[in-house]
């Protein structure tokens, strides 16, 4: 099968094209640039020019993957809302996946795992995972001090993500080189649905926090009573 991969839950503008077999996950092409202030501008080109490298249209592909976050809201929508929008027009299944889940698979260290990513405002968005890369607690959005007290009942000694890469002195564990997810990890995520050829959850965002803006409540009196 071939898979659309995106992601912009992280700084990272994310889109790839994977061959997905029951044996093997095989990366076609991708790009990826870091740059949190371009999802927007970025997402679609990407697509276009991963599809253009593995010499593919829309048309060949059998499915779209994307990163459902946690994420901070002005980029997870963008990622969330081009997958919607790709799978609607294509009428192909669109299959959200945990972000620190493709993050998890991709650093498969073979051993329990804390994968963290920057949620701003100095915390963390993290969840825990068993040494086969299974979630096992989370995902939370903390400040990095209050994950590190809960460290040693995860039993993790290993971190990934740019969270644990940036909050690296806070938490005290080996840091993993991978820092975004991988077109690969955000398939190998949904691989078991996506062979399966099973119904897509619902695209939901998981942002884990309220959004900044809001809705004002009432009006503003503008002349003297």
């Amino acid at each position: 099968m071939l898979v659309l991969a995106l992601d912009t839950a992280t700084p990272a503008v994310t889109a790839g094209v994977v061959e997905l077999l029951p044996d093997s996950t095989t990366l076609l092409a991708q790009r990826v640039t870091v740059n949190a202030k371009a999802h927007g501008e970025l997402l679609t080109p990407h697509v276009q020019d991963s599809l253009a490298e593995a010499g593919r249209t829309f048309a060949d592909v059998d499915a779209i993957v994307v990163g459902s976050g946690p994420g901070p809201f002005t980029g997870l929508r963008v990622g969330m809302a081009t997958a919607g929008a790709l799978g609607q027009a294509l009428n192909r299944p669109v299959y959200p996946v945990s972000t620190l889940d493709a993050l998890a698979l991709d650093a498969a260290t073979g051993h329990p795992l804390l994968v963290a990513t920057d949620a701003r405002r100095r915390e963390v968005y993290w969840a825990a995972y068993d040494a086969l890369g299974r979630r096992v607690d989370g995902p939370h959005v903390e400040r990095p001090a209050d994950v590190v007290a809960k460290l040693a009942s995860l039993g993790v000694r290993e971190a990934a993500g740019e969270g644990a890469s940036i909050y690296a002195e806070v938490l005290g564990l080996t840091i993993v080189d991978v820092r975004y997810p991988s077109p690969v990890g955000l398939v190998s995520a949904a691989s078991a649905e996506v062979l399966a050829q099973a119904r897509p959850a619902p695209l939901t965002p998981l942002y884990l926090r309220r959004p900044d803006a809001v809705e004002p409540v009432g009006r503003k009196r503008v002349t003297r009573a």
